[in-house]
């Protein structure tokens, strides 16, 4: 007698492998803690408790099962079935469900009767909208599986951005780059503005931006995570034309990204009455809709007796490339003299890796960033969320933007989807040797897992602006 029951597929950032459209035969293996030969072959069909989630579906994959079907026991809700700390990093190439207990089908098990399984996927709506603090209505985004932490990223997402509103009522000038402007192709979105006469009155820049989609759903959005970078030019003839004022990850068809990014070591890139900026994807992107506004403002300063120190002076160091063997040998150690009346030496770098090769870098593998200074002080930045299956829901609190399409959950190397990518800044200026006279070296090298990368195929590519800003 056939029998239709719910299932809970385990999390698809846990177990990739899905159900094939074929008949399995089930074979009892009690509670599936350890390893059991009979069900090779078999879809086993095991009970919850006596271990993790993990020990049941490792040690079915070691008997070569084909899947595995966990039951609850009598009374018990249906669990999310997931991996827990470093048991994420073992790759398990079976499917697992939970189901509730079905007492024929232990009772045909019990007898040894046949049982045989096969699984259905029927669509079923996934569009859930919320109110968000103004008491307006808000897509929510895509469930990716059944729970509650969908809709408790989404309120996080609301306070982060009701936040956000407060802070873009701090006095600032406002210069208006982009608004509403089609971003595509090669071209993407291009402004010139102009910039106030007192710009040295300032002190701090911050780059408020958004991107939307061409209609008023989700459903309008551009596919795929792309990055989104901003160049500057103001001086054609200058050394600072086209470098990068800042970067952004799009969301995976959502079109709520909304980020207020402080750059303001960079303000000497902002060096003529009127500059271009330029911001751009891969020319094959779906479009977006940009907006950005550039706001200068003053410092709260609260304490008078120490001094406001400002950036007058950048000097570009290393850009990133293909993530492989040769990585390293293209950087060489650069010469940096202190410019008179320094009194800050800051390096500045946005690092973000992508691709995916063996080691599943850059995109989801620990990569460290190491700038060398003098041959003494190392200054490093690890990407050590990258490839955890959370990791990016632990930023929404910062902006990224939940519940999209695609894996936005896992960490990633230096970004997340839907959100800025925020610069590294750190104080070297004891590092250094600050007399002019006197030269200084500075080398960068990328590592993966303590090395130098050496992916067999498919290399991953780092995209870098780094740079040292000099404070008087």
């Amino acid at each position: 007698m056939p029998i239709i029951v719910k299932r809970l597929d385990a999390r698809y950032d846990w177990l990739s492998m899905r159900w094939d459209h074929r008949t399995y035969l089930l074979t009892d293996a009690g509670d599936g803690c350890e390893p059991s030969p009979s069900v090779e072959g078999a879809l086993a069909w095991v009970s919850e408790g006596g271990c993790s989630f993990f020990t049941k579906v490792q040690s079915m994959t070691k008997s070569n099962a084909s899947g595995v079907l966990v039951y609850t026991l009598p009374g018990n809700p249906i669990q999310d079935m997931n991996c827990v700390g470093d048991e994420c990093d073992t790759t398990l190439a079976i499917p697992a469900a939970m189901v509730h207990l079905e007492v024929s089908v232990a009772q045909a098990l019990q007898f040894g009767q046949p049982v045989f399984v096969s699984f259905q996927y029927t669509p079923s709506p996934n569009f859930f909208v919320s109110i968000d603090h103004q008491g307006l209505l808000a897509e929510m985004g895509w469930f990716i599986y059944p729970s509650f932490s969908f809709i408790n990223w989404q309120a996080q997402w609301f306070d982060f951005y009701a936040d956000l509103q407060t802070k873009l009522q701090s006095p600032a000038k406002i210069i208006s780059v982009f608004d509403k402007v089609l971003m595509q192709g090669e071209k993407g979105a291009v402004a010139t503005v102009d910039l106030p006469l007192a710009l040295s009155h300032f002190d701090k820049l911050e780059l408020d931006a958004s991107l939307s989609c061409p209609g008023r759903r989700d459903s309008s959005c551009a596919h795929w995570d792309h990055t989104v970078q901003l160049f500057v030019c103001c001086d054609p003839l200058g050394p600072h034309c086209n470098m990068e004022l800042g970067r952004w990850i799009t969301a995976f068809r959502r079109g709520t990204g909304r980020w207020l990014t402080d750059v303001s070591p960079l303000i000497p890139l902002l060096d003529g009455n009127r500059c271009t900026l330029t911001m751009k994807t891969v020319w094959w992107a779906m479009p977006w809709i940009a907006s950005l506004n550039l706001r200068l403002s003053v410092s709260n300063k609260t304490d008078y007796r120490v001094e406001t120190l400002r950036p007058f002076r950048v000097m570009a160091l290393y850009n990133g490339g293909t993530f492989d063997k040769n990585y390293n040998k293209r950087f060489k150690p650069t010469e940096v003299h202190i410019p008179a009346s320094t009194k800050k030496v800051e390096l500045y770098a946005i690092i973000t890796a992508h691709g995916y090769d063996d080691n599943h870098c850059g995109e989801f593998c620990v990569t460290s960033h190491n700038f060398l200074i003098n041959n003494v002080f190392n200054n490093t930045l690890i990407f050590d969320s990258a490839g955890s299956p959370l990791g990016c829901t632990l930023r929404v609190k910062e902006g990224a933007v939940p519940n999209e399409h695609g894996t936005w959950l896992y960490g990633r190397g230096g970004w997340c989807d839907g959100l800025q990518v925020d610069p590294w800044r750190t104080d070297i200026t004891t590092q250094l040797n600050m007399s002019e006279f006197n030269s200084n070296t500075i080398v960068y090298f990328g590592l993966f897992e303590g090395k130098d990368p050496n992916p067999s195929q498919d290399p991953g590519y780092i995209i870098m602006s780094s740079l040292l800003v000099f404070y008087k």
